[in-house]
């Protein structure tokens, strides 16, 4: 089943009310925002690389509360164990038996603060929460609640006693996107609100978790041309061949930039994918998956003036065929 034009534009109007109200907590990055849902509906999580103070907890709590769901924060540490994350068994003696004690990552959203500061193992103990959406302890396997959506946070200035993100877990992020500091008219209505804690702000909600999880559901059935798929792996192809990257984006990446573009195309109201939507989350959605030649970042390449010559590189289908 393919998505109608009708179900397009309700579509559109549900995400534009989502994006509409976290606005009021994080004022002047609407295109933020944006992504933040695209991940969320896309069912992929959400990488920050931003100094502190941008508001990244505020931007979960923001989609925890526009989407009636619940939000956790785990303050990542290098003494923070794999079951501070997932949870424990605990032994109950009056019963004679274990019982679960869910951990944080039980929650709607999660926000995993600084997570290059914990150790790779328990790093690691994500991996499987976000992939399957479930943990597995002492054998028993427990499943968190839908929608699940982990925005990960890391601070790109400080590395003394970090942990470098393995590439293996970077690939589990559909999108990565920095929210960067607001611009002057925002900063002054910031301070104009300086008298109410941005905690003590209660986004009404806009939509329901189980709304959330139909138009998940829905994002799914946009139509892909072949051309936007041959699009797509060309795209992929020309980042392993390039000069200055090491390893190119896999076939996860490239899954979750069709995956993402679907999304974005029902959010601006269509029910099928332009070049255009594809085009807008490269960069997001690829940048972090290259690993570069050390030469090059000596040389002071980046991911995303990659991605970017890349774009300028591949051209794009020129025209749609019928739906």
């Amino acid at each position: 089943m393919t998505m109608t034009p009708e179900q397009a534009t309700a579509f559109q109007e549900a995400f534009g009310r989502m994006v509409a109200g976290v606005e009021q907590v994080l004022l002047g990055k609407t295109f933020v925002v944006r992504l933040g849902f695209v991940a969320l509906l896309s069912e992929g999580h959400l990488l920050l690389e931003d100094f502190p103070g941008t508001g990244k907890t505020s931007l979960a709590r923001a989609i925890a509360q526009t989407v009636a769901g619940t939000v956790s924060r785990i303050q990542f540490t290098p003494d923070l164990l794999p079951g501070d994350i997932t949870g424990v068994s605990i032994y109950d003696q009056r019963k004679g038996t274990f019982g679960f004690h869910s951990g944080p990552v039980f929650a709607n959203i999660v926000l995993a603060d600084e997570i290059n500061r914990a150790s790779p193992k328990t790093q690691a103990a994500l991996l499987e929460v976000m992939e399957e959406g479930h943990v597995t302890v002492d054998g028993e396997q427990h499943d968190v609640d839908m929608p699940f959506m982990v925005i990960a946070t890391q601070n790109p200035i400080e590395q003394a006693g970090t942990y470098r993100l393995p590439e293996a877990q970077l690939d589990r992020f559909l999108l990565k996107a920095s929210i960067g500091y607001p611009d002057h008219a925002s900063t002054l209505r910031i301070l104009d609100g300086a008298g109410v804690k941005a905690h003590d702000v209660t986004l009404p909600p806009v939509v329901t978790a189980d709304a959330v999880l139909e138009m998940a559901h829905l994002a799914r059935t946009v139509h892909v041309d072949p051309s936007i798929n041959d699009y797509v792996s060309r795209l992929v192809d020309a980042t392993r061949s390039a000069t200055e990257v090491r390893l190119g984006v896999s076939v996860r990446g490239a899954l979750a930039l069709v995956r993402s573009a679907k999304t974005l195309a029902a959010a601006s109201g269509r029910h099928y994918v332009v070049p255009d939507d594809v085009k807008s989350l490269a960069e997001p959605v690829l940048a972090h998956r290259l690993v570069l030649d050390p030469e090059a970042e000596f040389d002071g390449v980046t991911p995303s003036s990659i991605i970017a010559q890349l774009l300028l590189e591949t051209a794009p289908p020129s025209d749609r065929q019928a739906v």
